[in-house]
């Protein structure tokens, strides 16, 4: 089954722009998110403190490893913050976090704002993804929504202009349509606005927005004429709270789950997601090494206990030589969110094979 992943990369699982367990459990990192600043720099000094911030959507990956790593070194501690991708990228360039969690690759802007600070960086992919388009339970005409349909929804045209379900399809109900969607500083976002709009960033204003992936999930379940998307992890934690739309992507319609991320079957919206790890911080502090090394040793088991598709065998031990030869910048050189593109052909051909 993990040579499939491989294939089903080349076959076009997406790689672009990026959340985790039930409700409860990315509480955590958010309590985490909002320790104070001066005292995360002060335990970073002392060299016990590694800081996390960035995607909701690899938030629960990350948390899950930091709990592990934390229960076999005691003195450790590892808060995971959620600001989204965008947001985590900001604090990542400008030196304040040792980790940045990405549900897509970094920007050419990003690039250029890390450059400028002296921030030099290791891409690692950590697992795949599927966005889930949801519905609120009550809704019983949306079973499926095509490509088209969905740009319809959310391309920047639609903004004040389709606010009613019969507008996108003409048998389905007159009432009227409530969006959700992750904020614009969320990798999630980037990519989905790629996949399904053609353009990173470019969407309609009017709709709900959140960094943080339970709100939606709040938002979808409070509201019978709700539309939202975001990581596939949240839905397959809160199925009693919502109703998973499929999407054809052209050859028919196919909900996501583990199995279509996996075989390449749930186009256009399944993709690999990422950490960014500081190249200097790894030297100046001996378990931050240590910590990225468990994570891709652990990556595969714990990404599957939050719901998330793990990488191949081949692409984890690919990723490890990475770290272990300290490999810095992004092997999609700037492009940010890139549908269609392997995982598996980038990563060989970088080590010339």
């Amino acid at each position: 089954m993990r040579k499939l992943v491989g294939l089903a990369l080349l076959l076009g699982v997406l790689v672009m722009a990026a959340c985790t367990a039930p409700v409860a459990t990315p509480a955590a990192g958010e309590g985490a998110a909002q320790e104070s600043a001066p005292a995360e720099a002060e335990a970073a000094d002392q060299g016990d403190t590694i800081i996390i911030d960035g995607s909701s959507t690899v938030a629960p990956i990350s948390s899950a490893v930091a709990e592990e790593f934390q229960r076999g070194n005691p003195g450790v501690r590892v808060p995971v913050g959620i600001s989204g991708t965008g947001g985590g990228f900001k604090k990542f360039c400008a030196g304040e976090t040792d980790i940045s969690d990405a549900s897509r690759p970094i920007k050419e802007s990003e690039v250029e704002q890390c450059a400028q600070n002296g921030i030099e960086y290791i891409e690692l992919p950590v697992a795949f993804d599927g966005l889930a388009v949801l519905v609120n339970p009550a809704n019983d005409w949306a079973e499926c929504l095509t490509v088209g349909e969905l740009k319809t929804i959310w391309e920047p045209a639609a903004e004040g202009v389709i606010t009613n379900w019969n507008q996108v399809r003409p048998d389905f109900p007159d009432r009227p349509l409530n969006l959700y969607g992750p904020g614009v500083d969320s990798g999630t976002y980037d990519y989905f606005t790629e996949a399904i709009v053609g353009e990173e960033g470019a969407s309609r204003g009017d709709f709900l927005p959140s960094e943080d992936d339970n709100v939606l999930v709040q938002g979808v379940a409070g509201d019978e004429n709700a539309l939202g998307f975001f990581g596939l992890a949240y839905y397959e934690q809160n199925q009693d709270k919502l109703k998973l739309v499929a999407v054809d992507g052209g050859n028919g319609c196919v909900l996501p789950s583990a199995e279509t991320v996996i075989d390449g079957t749930y186009q256009p919206l399944s993709r690999p997601i990422f950490i960014y790890v500081n190249r200097a911080r790894v030297d100046e502090k001996p378990i931050l090494n240590d910590f990225i090394t468990f994570y891709l040793e652990n990556a595969a088991a714990l990404s599957v206990e939050v719901g998330y598709v793990p990488l191949s065998d081949e692409l984890y031990q690919l990723a490890q030589q990475r770290f272990e030869e300290r490999i810095t910048g992004s092997i999609f050189e700037g492009l940010g969110s890139t549908v269609g593109v392997s995982l598996t052909d980038l990563l060989t051909r970088e080590k010339g094979e």
